[in-house]
């Protein structure tokens, strides 16, 4: 990567940051070029581990990294604070069980597309063997009744 590139996403994180600034403080605000300087050198000497007057690769990355560990960190805290709610240092079983679950949206729309064989929004038993058994038989690739291990590798349903 060229220096060009590297400062070239310098400049970009340190904008980034003074946008979230401002936004942080409920309403956008001009960022004056001495401000977005003064931001942009900061953040390279930060990321300057070795304090040579130039960024590698590595040390963009060591940088990001710890910028992120920082931020889980910080999340984590904010976190268990929140679920303590009796504030004893210790989170109770029930407190616990007040952790949020990041619970993927149901999407039926998969299930219907294979089983729903007259798109009336509902599946009969008939329906639902029918698109079942369809797929089965075309896993099913030596037609023996049985799908091997090697054919669930070729239908991709296992590494």
């Amino acid at each position: 990567m060229t220096i060009f590139r590297v400062l070239s996403a310098v400049l970009i994180a340190a904008g980034a940051a003074l946008v979230a600034t401002a936004q942080a403080q409920g309403q956008p605000t001009p960022v004056p070029r001495t401000q977005f300087i003064q931001v942009m050198d900061t953040e390279f000497k930060q990321m300057d581990a070795d304090k040579n007057g130039i960024l590698t690769k590595k040390e963009i990355e060591d940088f990001q990294r710890s910028m992120s560990i920082l931020v889980a960190r910080q999340r984590n805290v904010a976190l268990f604070q929140g679920l303590d709610k009796d504030k004893n240092g210790q989170l109770t079983p029930a407190e616990f069980g007040n952790l949020p679950m990041n619970v993927p949206p149901a999407n039926p729309a998969p299930v219907l597309a294979q089983t729903d064989t007259n798109r009336d929004g509902q599946i009969t038993a008939v329906e639902y063997r029918t698109g079942k058994l369809a797929s089965f038989d075309r896993m099913d690739a030596d037609k023996d009744g049985t799908v091997s291990v090697a054919e669930m590798k070729a239908f991709g349903l296992i590494k």
